[in-house]
């Protein structure tokens, strides 16, 4: 049974042209960076050159673009049905960059795509889950995705891993654009004009970028060396596959969280949608979603791209815009796919110094601790719940902070164990099973 909203057009309606095109052109400018920063900064990490990351860009839009067709469309039982934007999930950065130092390309693809299925089964059996993955673990794996992705940010604050081999890390002019950056990404943040605090992120953007370039930060040779026109075609397999065990569980283990966060983003979508939180149809759409969520992150591996996930920001823009309408979604999924097809869109943000992504990133990442803090501190903290977060925290952030304490034990234990994310998430989900306290 629908519930009573404040929308103006339902999950049905079909707004009039022009006004569907304006609210998808929010939603675009609330992922675009979102969608686009994984890649950016997976590439970095793995010191790929200009034109293997601007393709990764793009395939990143294009696949982002083909995941919310199909969450939107709805094919069958795969898909929400709702106004659900999917893109390049921020959870999978640190194992894929640890995968992709392993094996390269070929191993970060294949782990993704192998691993994929753990969430098209989850959403199948999510309730018989729930007493495994409770929101005290999702909260603490959440909470180290983002502490351990604030590195990740703090190093191309200060010029990126390129910058740290040459001795030129942390140079004034690198930290001085990562700070107009951040600064900015706030001053818009905080404005009273809704626009302008939607698009914070990439007016902020735009103001370290032209401040690199008034700095000559800005390669130029590598600009001119670039072919601007034609297309980005599509290739499958374009880098091979491969698959290592070690690599698999870290990934697994993200897609399993991913699941849960899925689930929580369906749920807040359907309230704002008018839609019930109960019954079967709350409980086939739910599924769909989850299902929809690891479909399409094997398809986003097929067209090497990193998987996706959907985004809860896009809740947000639906209140604001008081438009649930999912035909907005095929116009989202239109522009993606158009902007992954051209290469100028990957090349232009391939060439952007890591020191302007930095500022932005870093804001984001401390968002997605902060969304941890939010979910843990939601639930009720007893003896259970404070040993359960010590314990995941403490081995968690061990291992990410000193990495060598795992240099005594065999490659394959250590390629699982290495994440942060990983330990952390794996601690949390037996210590929530097997700890048991009389509580006061």
């Amino acid at each position: 049974m629908d519930t009573r909203t404040d929308l103006i057009y339902g999950i049905e309606d079909r707004p009039p042209l022009r006004e569907t095109f304006f609210a998808a052109l929010q939603h675009l400018l609330a992922i675009f960076v979102a969608i686009i920063t994984p890649p950016l900064i997976i590439a970095g990490a793995l010191k790929l050159d200009i034109e293997t990351t601007g393709f990764l860009v793009s395939m990143a839009l294009f696949a982002s673009g083909l995941s919310t067709f199909i969450q939107c469309r709805k094919f069958g039982p795969v898909g929400a049905g709702l106004l659900c934007v999917q893109g390049t999930s921020f959870s999978f950065i640190g194992p894929i960059i640890a995968a992709g130092l392993a094996g390269g390309l070929p191993l970060v693809f294949g782990v993704c795509i192998s691993a994929a299925p753990i969430e098209m089964i989850v959403s199948r059996t999510f309730r018989y889950l729930r007493s495994v993955i409770t929101p005290l673990v999702s909260g603490i794996v959440v909470l180290l995705i983002g502490l351990s992705l604030i590195k990740v940010g703090i190093v191309s604050c200060g010029g990126g891993y390129e910058a740290m081999e040459n001795g030129t890390f942390g140079n004034p002019k690198d930290m001085g654009v990562a700070l107009s950056v951040l600064l900015s990404v706030m001053f818009f943040n905080r404005c009273g004009n809704k626009y302008l605090r939607m698009s914070s992120i990439v007016l902020g953007l735009c103001v370290g970028y032209v401040l690199a370039f008034a700095l000559g930060m800005v390669d130029m040779g590598a600009f001119a060396s670039q072919s601007w026109g034609g297309f980005n075609i599509p290739v499958p397999f374009k880098y091979g596959l491969d698959f290592e065990w070690s690599s698999f569980v870290a990934i697994g283990l993200i897609y399993l969280i991913t699941a849960i966060e899925a689930t929580g983003d369906i749920t807040a979508n359907s309230m704002i949608s008018g839609k019930s939180i109960e019954g079967e149809g709350y409980l086939r759409r739910v599924s769909g979603g989850v299902l929809a969520d690891g479909m399409n992150s094997f398809i986003a591996g097929i067209f090497n791209s990193f998987p996706n996930s959907i985004f809860a920001q896009n809740n947000g823009i639906i209140q604001l815009t008081g438009v649930a309408s999912r035909y907005v979604g095929y116009f989202i999924a239109g522009m993606l796919v158009l902007l992954g097809l051209f290469p100028v869109v990957g090349i232009v943000f391939s060439l952007m110094p890591d020191s302007v992504l930095g500022g932005a990133t870093l804001l984001m990442f401390g968002t997605v601790a902060a969304a941890g803090i939010r979910i843990i501190s939601a639930q009720r903290i007893g003896r259970k719940a404070t040993l359960v977060l010590a314990v995941s925290l403490s081995l968690g952030l061990g291992v990410e902070l000193v990495p060598d304490i795992l240099n005594a034990v065999p490659e394959s234990v250590r390629g699982i164990f290495a994440s942060g994310i990983t330990t952390g998430g794996l601690t949390a989900i037996l210590a929530n099973l097997f700890i048991h306290v009389r509580e006061d």
